[in-house]
């Protein structure tokens, strides 16, 4: 756990990087009160019934990739998840050019999730560009080291899952969520008191208890890519809740969608032992923009709605 307001913050940050992939941060400032709106209007909204929820479905955003999908709707590595959700993203206008931008969609009920999640886009796009700038410091860079090309104009993306508990005859996985790496740089992620987020470090599995006011942040295959190895883009998991649901709200703080991301001139040499992925993938190996590198890894999560609206 990493107090943001501690002197060593960037130091501290960096030994986690290194070591595991993930830490959990306090001292960031955003208000706990936003964090209980949220989840609280997440759950009512996830209680609707479907018809309700559908009128957002996501096909209604078309290429902009907003809206509700249901249980089972998503595929981590083919395998369907145990899980539905909400996407999100910067709120913008309809007509945008590029995928994954856009207008978000809110449903009429509950009145408070549309505040709830504008708020929170404006505060952790505030703390995303705080944290690049302290991993700027751990990594010997200016602190504006990101923030001049990098994240200048950072892609936005916002999930709200909620997690069913645990049955057998729902069709989904045996996981909420599979063994996956998120794609960009970082993922600040507030989740519920239910747990069973699950990181592997150090080739084992490990469980991230939710501490109230906390929130986790994993590392990315961009970040991964950006310091070649050094940081480590964190293999996570979501084990599927028994008796009672479960809410988390991973927020994806990544590179323009333009930018083109390159190894950092740093001077400590790479590892050479480099987290073993389970689908033998590369991040070190890509070349070209990051929206690109992004297309190539949500057209996997939504196949059937990848091709129609890209």
């Amino acid at each position: 756990m990493i107090d943001l307001r501690d002197r060593d913050a960037p130091a501290r940050i960096d030994r986690a990087c290194r070591d595991h992939g993930f830490f959990s941060v306090t001292g960031h400032g955003i208000d706990p009160g936003l964090f209980e709106r949220l989840l609280s209007a997440s759950a009512e909204f996830f209680a609707l019934p479907e018809e309700e929820k559908g009128e957002i479905a996501m096909p209604r955003g078309g290429r902009a990739w907003r809206g509700w999908f249901p249980l089972a709707g998503e595929l981590t590595s083919g395998v369907p998840d145990r899980k539905e959700g909400i996407y999100f993203g910067r709120e913008g206008t309809a007509g945008d050019p590029l995928p994954l931008h856009g207008p978000n969609l809110f449903p009429g009920h509950p009145a408070d999730l549309r505040p709830s999640v504008l708020a929170a886009l404006d505060a952790f796009t505030a703390l995303g560009h705080r944290l690049m700038a302290l991993l700027a410091l751990g990594l010997g860079l200016d602190e504006d080291a990101f923030a001049r090309d990098l994240t200048a104009d950072p892609t936005i993306l916002f999930r709200i899952f909620h997690y069913p508990p645990m049955t057998t005859t729902d069709g989904a996985g045996d996981w909420g969520v599979a063994e996956h790496t998120d794609y960009g740089l970082l993922t600040l992620l507030l989740q519920d008191a239910s747990g069973g987020l699950q990181v592997r470090t150090a080739g084992e599995w490990q469980d991230v208890p939710p501490v109230p006011g906390a929130l986790v942040c994993n590392l990315g295959d961009m970040l991964e890519r950006l310091t070649e190895g050094r940081y480590r883009s964190t293999p996570h998991r979501v084990r599927s809740p028994e008796g009672a649901g479960r809410i988390s709200c991973p927020f994806f703080f990544d590179p323009g969608w333009d930018a083109e991301v390159q190894p950092l001139p740093l001077p400590d040499p790479a590892p050479g032992d480099r987290v073993e992925r389970w689908d033998d993938d590369d991040p070190l190996a890509w070349d070209g923009p990051y929206g690109a590198y992004l297309l190539s890894r949500v057209a996997k999560v939504f196949p059937d709605l990848f091709d129609d609206v890209v």
